[in-house]
């Protein structure tokens, strides 16, 4: 009776199911047991989420899947659950909207740090040969007819099942759906190909105007300037406050900072949990709530605005790019030996200072902005992001592999990373005192997302907003002033211990350059109050 009811081909589908709720969702099962323990009052509500994973699983493959078409697309979902289930497993990341967007824009040198030997091997034995399988083996399809019928009866049985699986135990999941999503995020192939669609689907959404609009049309100078600003901006890459020993870290990894007149503020959030949502949104007039950035690219950034009053603008990279940021602007790629002259393992941030007297020079008598984006604390080779000499927190982790390491390794290479953006810092402080007499001078550092270092058995970053960890979203911001810079040290320590995020960047940017717009007027008074009020 089964076998004349349902097709070979869908009975295949339903094999595939079962190995890939065997292999691909180990994380899935590992958050699972952690939420409830095996115990005997757990059991029925443990196996009772397997069985509707497995049956939902079942269901989405049947509908997606039809005819001639079915073996290459089973192929690539089990070659592409392969690669969500090693970075879930080995990472404890979640594969949703913003990490395929911080996956699609990273480049060819950042992948090649993830490749590692485990990593090929479980490619191979579960994502490779099971696709070759899949291909060679997976029944034909026995007609329209024949297949839209089996399709029928198995989606209706599979159905029914569901509803077996939850009716019973319907107050468990009312508990687990509002209290613990995170757990359905890591559940292989639905999560990830629910998020790859969603993906495919805002990209190709045909924007509603692609002109360019104007953010901020009534920017104008305020103030009397007697001398140019000259100010650069620092870009961090993954660094998170809590390892700063500014900010109260046991560890002393601010050891020249700590030497210079700056301002660390201890309470800044992030935009987003990773650069590729962080970095345009920092830039932009839009806030973290209502951020997008299709609709942000076709709307100005702080760097289109300060550019268009005149400010000479300039945006080194030393990380991947500035995320569509500066591509209205003058654009310097320092990842390369031929253009950065501090080379030895990687390219060095120090380098991105070299050529920038030079650079001043030729613009005597204009307000310039120096962008550096740094390479940072760029995961998971944290060994590779900082010279030899900086190695003072050992034994560290050198490998890409975290399951080689403890997280004391693998937190003593970052913290070196650490020590190192502290060099370099302090570097940028003491090029621009060089200018103090004549210009305007102050530096911004904040980084653009922390990073998650073992907590709770999660590594690196791109958490879901709404549940990443603290660790994940709590950036370091740091702040020095020149003589001459209209706002004053004592100014700044005022606001050190207040809560900032990346939305502000828009306005202080606007601020430092003595520019006053209608959108940042209650910014300017708020802050205006805060120091009157002192």
């Amino acid at each position: 009776m089964y076998k004349k009811l349902i097709s070979p081909q869908h009975s295949f589908i339903f094999l595939i199911t079962l190995f890939l709720m065997a292999v691909g969702n180990v994380a899935f099962f590992q958050n699972l047991i952690a939420t409830y323990p095996l115990n005997v009052a757990n059991i029925p509500f443990l196996l009772s989420v397997t069985a509707f994973f497995t049956i939902a699983s079942a269901l989405f493959l049947v509908v997606i899947c039809h005819g001639r078409a079915t073996r290459w697309l089973l192929a690539l979902i089990v070659f592409a659950a392969s690669q969500a289930a090693y970075f879930m497993d080995v990472y404890g990341v979640v594969i949703d909207v913003d990490m395929l967007e911080n996956v699609i824009q990273t480049d060819v040198r950042e992948a090649g740090e993830f490749l590692s030997l485990s990593f090929m091997l479980r490619t191979l034995l579960f994502g490779v040969i099971p696709a070759y399988l899949i291909l060679k083996f997976c029944p034909k399809s026995q007609g329209l007819a024949r297949e839209l019928k089996s399709k029928l009866a198995l989606v209706s049985v599979l159905l029914l099942l569901l509803i077996g699986a939850v009716m019973p135990l319907m107050s468990q999941y009312t508990s687990f759906i509002r209290e613990h999503k995170t757990i359905r995020f890591y559940s292989n192939p639905i999560y990830f190909s629910y998020s790859v669609i969603k993906y495919v689907n805002d990209a190709f959404k045909q924007p509603e105007d692609t002109k360019l609009i104007n953010v901020a049309q009534d920017t104008k100078h305020v103030g009397v300037t007697h001398k140019n600003e000259l100010m650069i901006l620092v870009i961090g890459e993954t660094a998170r406050a809590d390892h700063f020993s500014l900010n109260g870290y046991q560890r002393q990894t601010n050891p020249e900072l700590s030497k210079l007149p700056i301002i660390s503020f201890k309470n800044v959030s992030s935009c987003g949990t990773s650069t590729a949502i962080s970095v345009p949104c920092m830039f932009s007039a839009l806030k973290r709530e209502s951020f997008d950035i299709k609709t942000a690219m076709h709307h100005q950034n702080v760097l289109d605005v300060l550019s268009e009053q005149g400010v000479e603008i300039l945006w080194r990279d030393n990380n991947s790019d500035s995320k569509g940021v500066a591509k209205r602007l003058t654009y310097e790629d320092f990842k390369h030996p031929d253009v950065n002259p501090v080379c030895d393992d990687e390219c060095r941030d120090i380098g991105m200072l070299s050529g920038l007297d030079k650079y001043i020079e030729a613009r005597k008598g204009k307000d310039i902005l120096i962008v550096l984006h740094q390479m940072g604390n760029h995961g998971p080779a944290y060994y590779k992001r900082y010279p030899k000499e900086f190695e003072k927190f050992t034994p560290t982790c050198k490998t890409n592999e975290f399951g080689k390491c403890t997280d004391q390794q693998i937190i003593n290479a970052y913290d070196n990373a650490v020590l190192y953006t502290d060099y370099f810092l302090a570097n940028v402080i003491k090029f621009l005192q060089k200018y103090d007499n004549n210009h305007e001078t102050a530096m911004l550092y904040v980084s653009d997302h922390g990073e998650s270092l073992g907590e709770y058995g999660v590594y690196l970053h791109g958490a879901p907003y709404a549940l990443a960890p603290k660790s994940q979203t709590h950036v370091p911001a740091i702040v020095w002033f020149g003589d001459n810079f209209d706002f004053k040290l004592e100014q700044a320590k005022l606001f050190e211990n207040k809560a900032f995020s990346h939305d502000d960047l828009f306005c202080a940017m606007l601020t430092a350059y003595e520019m006053e717009t209608d959108s940042c007027s209650v910014w300017k008074s708020v802050v205006e109050q805060n120091v009157n009020l002192h």
